[in-house]
Formats: structure tokens, sequence, C-alpha cells
């Protein structure tokens, strides 16, 4: 056990109203390293990526998703086999998202694919993350007039309410962690 997880231990024993601050803490930093790592390997903001993974999965490397989704970035079969498929792992199986380090990975890939996607916006983020959410073909329905360029207009277009209330909340969350992670 890590002497910051010990730490926090105490703490809890000792302040009652630390014991949630402190395993809130925790959750959030333990898979720092490999989104850092992943993040390097796909030229993406850290930050980024971990906003992606506290949406997706509240950083639950096992929480499956209701269409089959897997692991910390939530990643499809389709998407996480392309990954595989690039980086020629051999064997690779959908369930093998399921560890962290093989997950964010995977997301890192997808995440930076999309995100080259819209390289004529002015925050190809945006884009990419309601992708991410809702898929190509909405995206490309939503970007007509100004919304082709311009994110606040995409944002107002977007169709789903849930998709626009995802894009919005990584996009808060990436702020905080760009403060904070890095």
């Amino acid at each position: 056990m890590s002497r910051r997880w010990m730490l926090c231990l105490v703490l809890l024993l000792a302040l009652d109203g630390g014991a949630l601050w402190c395993w809130r803490w925790h959750k959030e930093r333990r898979y720092d390293g490999l989104i850092r790592d992943a993040a390097r390997r796909y030229q993406l903001p850290p930050a980024l990526v971990k906003a992606v993974v506290w949406r997706e999965s509240d950083f639950d490397p096992k929480v499956v998703g209701k269409a089959g989704e897997i692991g910390l970035m939530q990643l499809m079969d389709e998407a996480a086999h392309e990954w595989a498929g690039a980086q020629h792992v051999p064997g690779f199986v959908h369930e093998h998202v399921f560890d962290p380090r093989t997950n964010t990975l995977a997301g890192s890939y997808y995440l930076a694919k999309l995100l080259r996607r819209y390289p004529g916006t002015d925050d190809p983020i945006t884009y990419a993350l309601a992708d991410y959410n809702a898929g190509r073909g909405n995206v490309l329905k939503w970007m007509t007039g100004p919304a082709r360029t311009n994110s606040l207009a995409f944002r107002n277009q977007i169709g789903f309410p849930s998709t626009r209330a995802y894009v919005e909340a990584i996009t808060r969350r990436y702020a905080e962690y760009r403060l904070e992670f890095w």
C-alpha cells in the first residue's frame, strides 16, 4: 500500500469528513500514469484523456455499457480492434480492453483519430467528443452552416441532449484537470 493511501486511511479514521475526499482523491489518480503514457503516445493532452475516462466510466475499469462498451474509456469492439490492428497486437479480443493500460492506449488512439477528423474547426475537441459519443454520422448531420467550423454553433446544433451534456461535462472537467494534471 502506498504512503499516500496509508495517509488517507489514517485521515479516514481521524476525520469523518475526510473519508470521502480521500477515497475520491485515490480513485481519480490511480490511473494517472497510464493516462499520461497513453496521451503522450498519441499526442493528446493527458487532462483530456482523463476527463473522458471520468465521464465514460468514473474510473471503473470493469464497467460494461449497454451496447457492449468496455472499461475505462468504454470502447466498442470495432474501435478496440481498429487500435489492435494498427498496433499489430496478435490474438486481440475485445475483452482485453478490461485491462486499464490496454484500454487507455486503445481509447487514446481512437480519440486522437477523431480529433484529426476536424482540423478546420475552431475547437476540434468539441467535434471529436460528439463523435466519440454519438458517432460520425450524427456529427456530420449537425455540421451545417456556421456549425461546420464554429464549435459554439455546433454545440447548439447537437441533436441529442445527452450528447450535448456529454460534451459540456467533459469540456468542464478537462478545464479542471488541466489546472492540476501536469
